[in-house]
């Protein structure tokens, strides 16, 4: 081989490596943000744009005004919109996120059904190169448990502030409690929520912090471990009660209308008037079927969190990333209104 060929070798090696690793560079073009999902495209996407929208529980009513939201926004902003319901299926969330990434969306939103499954969403999203926003409930880039992650590795959320919403539950409890002329000595609190889940924990602390100073009253509080249902909330506030009988009031709070709900049932059904009964729900989807009935129900008040704003929220957020390149907030918050049964009805609350 002369000098001139191996000359001309070298070049063409040379020239091949410099090219594939041009080729590496374009097609990771995407840096990560500091939640650890990818920031997205590093320029603006043109045409139309496809979302998933994957989330828990997709049956409760809340979730079901969520997605009519999602949807009118997607069409209000021409997106192309899928809503996919993972019921409480850790696994359904993470094939329906790896199906995504197949199906080429640009983006994905999603409500997980338990923050232990947020690691390796997020490892899908990221490697499938698309921008991941969390719904409602908070999930950690490197953790199963979000109450212990930095605030630097939560992936972005939408959905509503825990520790405002149960600042407002506690207060209502406390302008209740006060109406009612009970005391601390014959009266007990029952927390009911799903104590894995963040927002849930952010929303009954809250409101314990926000009654206690709203009373300067010191109730005690029994903490009871749902998963959030009605059914299962009813169940544990029933066997709660039954060690409990010497307790004349009961005032009841939780991270949901389901569990607010389901423990006023299980009062009721324990012997408990409406008189001697509490509730104050959030979410009040289920707070105006008990007012709707024109019956007494323990159920004095409900904090109305109103899916169908946080739906479009999210969808209009995700666009604002996939088109303009404007990066996420941290977090969004939609807004709430404390509703009754003398007002509920004025207040945009649909009760299906």
């Amino acid at each position: 081989m002369t000098h001139h060929r191996r000359t001309r070798r070298r070049a063409a090696m040379v020239a091949a490596f410099a090219f594939a690793v041009a080729l590496t560079a374009c097609s990771s073009g995407k840096d990560e943000n500091k939640s650890g999902s990818p920031s997205g495209p590093p320029v603006s996407l043109s045409g139309t744009i496809k979302i998933a929208y994957l989330q828990k529980q997709g049956d409760q009513q809340y979730f079901v005004d969520e997605a009519d939201g999602a949807r009118a926004k997607a069409k209000d902003l021409g997106v192309d919109l899928k809503v996919v319901n993972l019921g409480n299926d850790t696994n359904k969330a993470v094939s329906e996120v790896q199906a995504a990434m197949a199906q080429k969306y640009n983006g994905i939103v999603i409500v997980v059904p338990d923050p232990a499954v947020g690691p390796q969403v997020v490892d899908i999203a990221t490697r499938g190169g698309a921008p991941l926003l969390a719904s409602d409930d908070q999930i950690c880039v490197g953790g199963a448990d979000p109450t212990k992650c930095a605030k630097d590795k939560l992936v972005p959320r939408v959905g509503f502030s825990g520790p405002q919403m149960g600042t407002q539950v506690g207060r209502r409890a406390a302008e209740e409690f006060k109406k009612a002329g009970w005391t601390p000595a014959d009266t007990a609190i029952i927390a009911a929520w799903k104590q894995d889940v963040t927002v849930c924990t952010d929303r009954v602390e809250a409101a314990h912090e926000a009654f206690k100073q709203a009373t300067g009253a010191d109730v005690k509080v029994l903490k009871v471990g749902t998963d959030n249902t009605p059914p299962d909330a009813q169940n544990k506030t029933a066997a709660t009660v039954s060690g409990n009988r010497s307790v004349k009031h009961w005032i009841v709070w939780g991270c949901n209308d389901e569990n607010v709900s389901g423990a006023v049932t299980a009062l009721q059904n324990g012997g408990y008037g409406s008189e001697d009964v509490i509730g104050v729900g959030l979410g009040a989807h289920l707070a105006c079927k008990d007012w709707g009935s024109g019956k007494p129900s323990g159920m004095k008040a409900a904090l109305f969190i109103n899916g169908h704003e946080v739906g479009g929220l999210a969808v209009q957020t995700m666009v604002d990333r996939l088109r303009n390149g404007k990066p996420f907030p941290a977090e969004a918050f939609a807004t709430t209104k404390m509703v009754d049964p003398s007002n509920w009805q004025q207040s945009g609350l649909k009760c299906t």
